[in-house]
């Protein structure tokens, strides 16, 4: 019987860990006016909502025949405990907190509520900088931010360590 990978290593991918919240698309019509003067807010005082984009100003992506978005991310603390929830009581929760942030919103044509069960590494593979080699024989390598961290940085980290773990093997 083969395995790909030993006990240790099973032990070491399970003790890593993530963060959980909601993302919250809006969409709208063409030609919709949006009215606030940002293209992205970080919010440190509500529960609920702790990032808002209006993702074709973020993206700085103007359209004639292409309606602008709105991006809402949840809190960590607001993902974790509506987890197992209802979608479409929190899509009901996180737009009543939004409407208070930003009353001037539009009526969107539409709405995705998404959740993300595994959204932020708060806990890394440890002792594995950026990668793990799983098996030699035929050559089998994991990576990505959960051997490192979850931001730009730490995915350039893991894709930097995977290249020179498999360069020898060209």
């Amino acid at each position: 019987l083969f395995t790909v990978i030993n006990e240790s290593q099973k032990q070491q991918l399970e003790s890593v860990s993530y963060s959980s919240r909601y993302a919250l698309g809006l969409f709208y019509e063409a030609g919709t006016g949006i009215g606030v003067p940002w293209a992205a807010q970080y919010i440190t005082d509500n529960p609920c909502v702790r990032f808002i984009s209006i993702d074709n100003e973020k993206r700085n992506i103007e359209s004639p025949e292409i309606g602008p978005s709105v991006v809402v991310h949840t809190t960590v603390t607001f993902g974790s405990q509506h987890l197992d929830s209802d979608p479409a009581e929190v899509q009901q929760i996180i737009l009543s907190h939004l409407q208070k942030i930003v009353p001037s919103l539009p009526k969107p044509s539409s709405i995705k509520c998404q959740r993300w069960r595994y959204s932020q590494v708060t806990r890394a593979v440890p002792n594995c900088p950026g990668q793990m080699i799983l098996h030699t024989q035929p050559l089998l390598i994991c990576g990505g931010d959960g051997f490192t961290r979850s931001n730009f940085d730490g995915c350039i980290e893991s894709a930097m360590s995977l290249a020179e773990v498999v360069k020898p093997h060209l």
